[in-house]
């Protein structure tokens, strides 16, 4: 059972100076308290996401820790040139010797992408082409690629990943046919949906893997992502995990509140209903240990991604909430699953 953290890096209230060094401080807790590893994802012109290069916000990461795995989750590929984002890729591998995790994904937030001047319906196409070149450019000694959306020369790779023959992958799984591609090319796989439904692509993964000969004890992470605040008393956590499920759900919505244009994702707007969903737990060690437990074992997950650091969560209550879950919910969760 492998235990990480996935962050927004969204809006804390804090001045933007601040919000980033109070980040780098918890994710400095997260390497100290042996969490296994820390996920940042990828947004752009919102509140939602102050880390708009995820690579420049993980160079910060790789030199304030020491033993933590950490990455993108995802990069959105369709928003660079491949080349260069293969580049960053060695280059962050290399500063962290061997620690970079790489999530790719198409980006469901359609709106950000024409931000860019993207028409979101190449964005599939778009994907395709350049996971196939970043495959190449992780791998090989030069590139040479001609797409619709992409071309490459002949480009040498004078950068090299330090893990051979590339650094692990990582990938939102939604459903049973896209664990087909994640289980032939060892890839990580997180699902945000309820245990009933991530339990059909996490089962399909296992088919694959099975079907191709390898080994239970070498399966990668299918991992549940859910958000999670843990205090000594339910009642304390609940008090600390409203107010900043709010404003994280606020900064959520926010660019398309600006556009006015409808907001599409199944957030409520209360942690209660979000509780209620599935999709947090809040509690004393004990109820988030017992909520966990039971979560993982419908799902058939085995890793958790805690959204752990988020909205207006204090300093204080993020470092209290994350020390809880290391000493006291990850041996219960770890025992119960072996």
């Amino acid at each position: 059972m492998k235990f990480g953290v996935f962050d927004h890096v969204d809006d804390s209230g804090l001045p933007q100076a601040e919000h980033y060094e109070t980040r780098l401080r918890l994710i400095e807790a997260l390497d100290r308290l042996g969490f296994d590893s820390y996920h940042t994802a990828e947004h752009h012109g919102t509140n939602l996401g102050l880390a708009p290069s995820p690579s420049v916000f993980l160079s910060a990461v790789a030199q304030r820790t020491q033993r933590l795995k950490f990455g993108p989750l995802v990069y959105l590929p369709a928003l660079y040139h491949p080349m260069r984002l293969a580049e960053e890729i060695c280059m962050l591998d290399q500063m962290s010797r061997g620690r970079l995790q790489v999530g790719l994904g198409r980006g469901a937030v359609w709106i950000e992408q024409k931000i860019y001047d993207i028409d979101p319906g190449t964005v599939p196409e778009r994907y395709r082409e350049a996971l196939e070149i970043l495959t190449q450019a992780l791998s090989q000694d030069m590139v040479d690629y001609r797409g619709q959306y992409y071309a490459v020369d002949k480009f040498p790779m004078v950068l090299k990943p330090y893990q051979r023959p590339r650094p692990p992958f990582w990938y939102g799984l939604s459903s049973p046919e896209s664990a087909v591609w994640c289980a032939q090319n060892e890839v990580n796989a997180v699902s945000m949906m309820g245990a009933a439904v991530a339990k059909r692509p996490f089962d399909r993964y296992r088919e694959e893997w099975d079907k191709l000969g390898r080994k239970a004890s070498d399966l990668p992470v299918l991992g549940l992502n859910r958000h999670i605040v843990v205090a000594d008393t339910d009642a304390q956590a609940l008090k600390i995990a409203g107010p900043a499920y709010l404003k994280w759900r606020n900064s959520f919505s926010w660019l398309w509140d600006q556009k006015g244009v409808p907001f599409p994702f199944p957030y409520p707007e209360t942690l209660e209903a979000h509780m209620a969903a599935g999709f947090s737990i809040v509690g004393s060690p004990a109820t988030v240990r017992d909520a966990l437990a039971a979560d993982t074992a419908a799902a058939g997950a085995n890793g958790v991604l805690g959204h752990m650091i988020f909205g207006s969560l204090a300093y204080e209550d993020a470092l209290r909430s994350l020390e809880l879950f290391a000493a006291q919910v990850i041996p219960g969760l770890k025992q119960a699953a072996a």
